[in-house]
């Protein structure tokens, strides 16, 4: 089981990216640039690329010794392959994490996803994030992207439902805000999730802070097989180090509120969400520079998954039906 296994704290001195260099060489690159909207508020910078996946390239501030990054920022090749996974975060729709095997049965039939990405084994993050989104009203500090999804009968592994989803980002107040939504736009009811897929540096004093009652235990394929206690549901509520666990699992009943601290640059950042977003993920893998704490509105495998709603999360969609909530990300520097 990967989340059992205990390691020792370890350098990563060599992966903070905070101030580095190579982070900034794309924020000045003419031709990358004019595929980014970046926003301003202040000190405060938001870098979108719209045409990756609605992804967030970058959020940082600007300071006398260089911008600096609150979320891991996208590295020049992540621009060249359009590759969401290397982005700071990116948005997910119409679910989150896996579906195993990737198909589930619902209203009484079976939805096939297969095929969708041979990379994986199981249907990951939805389909959002696999496409380009049109960027709409924009301000200094602002901006609306848009994504609308038509099913192709002939594209294997095509989600089956139309959808429309949003999402407004935003600088104000001194925070980083994202605010998601989706109306379904098709003529029959549509399960659904959403999130986002945050990243952050990690580094050898990284400490998260989260208040969550029970952990989903996964099994090799990374899909959950029972919720309870865990070492790691006190060691959060404590201030955990990434380290300190090899973690790629669902969080159950937390607060919505979450930190993330590097307590030896005396700073923190405070990620908060709005119901439903009532689940958390913890990506800590071992031996390994990346660190996510994703809020979503539903489990790994929700629509196979065993268990109450609230447990569980996801929610179906009627005909025209909409959801929307929003998520915030503040710094602090002491």
């Amino acid at each position: 089981m990967r989340d059992v296994s205990l390691n020792p704290a370890r350098s990563r001195a060599a992966h903070d990216v905070t101030r580095s260099a190579t982070q900034r060489s794309w924020l000045d690159d003419p031709v990358i640039a004019a595929r980014l909207v970046t926003l301003s508020a202040g000190a405060l910078r938001a870098v979108l690329a719209p045409d990756v996946g609605g992804a967030l390239a970058a959020f940082y501030e600007v300071t006398p010794e260089g911008p600096l990054h609150w979320l891991r920022p996208a590295l020049p090749e992540a621009f060249e392959a359009r590759d969401p996974l290397r982005m700071a975060s990116f948005p997910l729709f119409p679910y989150c994490n896996r579906i195993r095997d990737a198909r589930f049965a619902f209203d009484g039939a079976t939805i096939d996803l297969a095929g969708n990405d041979p990379r994986f084994a199981h249907a990951l993050h939805g389909n959002a994030w696999r496409h380009p989104w049109r960027v709409g009203a924009r301000s200094e500090s602002a901006v609306d992207l848009h994504f609308e999804h038509e099913p192709d009968a002939s594209a294997t592994g095509d989600w089956p439902f139309r959808y429309r989803a949003r999402q407004r980002i935003e600088l104000r107040g001194g925070a980083l805000h994202i605010t998601m939504s989706a109306r379904n736009l098709a003529g029959r009811p549509m399960p659904f999730g959403m999130g986002h897929h945050p990243y952050y540096p990690r580094t050898a004093s990284t400490r998260i802070h989260a208040d969550v009652q029970a952990m989903w235990h996964a099994d090799t394929d990374v899909l959950p097989t029972h919720l309870g206690p865990h070492p790691a549901v006190d060691a959060l509520r404590a201030g955990m180090s990434p380290d300190a666990f090899d973690l790629d699992n669902n969080f159950s009943k937390w607060s919505r509120v979450a930190t993330i601290a590097w307590p030896d640059e005396r700073r923190n950042l405070t990620m908060r969400a709005d119901a439903p977003f009532d689940h958390l993920v913890v990506f800590a893998p071992a031996n390994d520079p990346q660190l996510c704490v994703e809020p979503v509105t539903n489990t790994t495998d929700c629509f196979n998954a065993v268990g109450t709603q609230e447990h569980v999360g996801g929610c179906v969609l009627q005909p025209g039906e909409e959801i929307e909530a929003a998520l915030s990300w503040t710094p602090l520097r002491e």
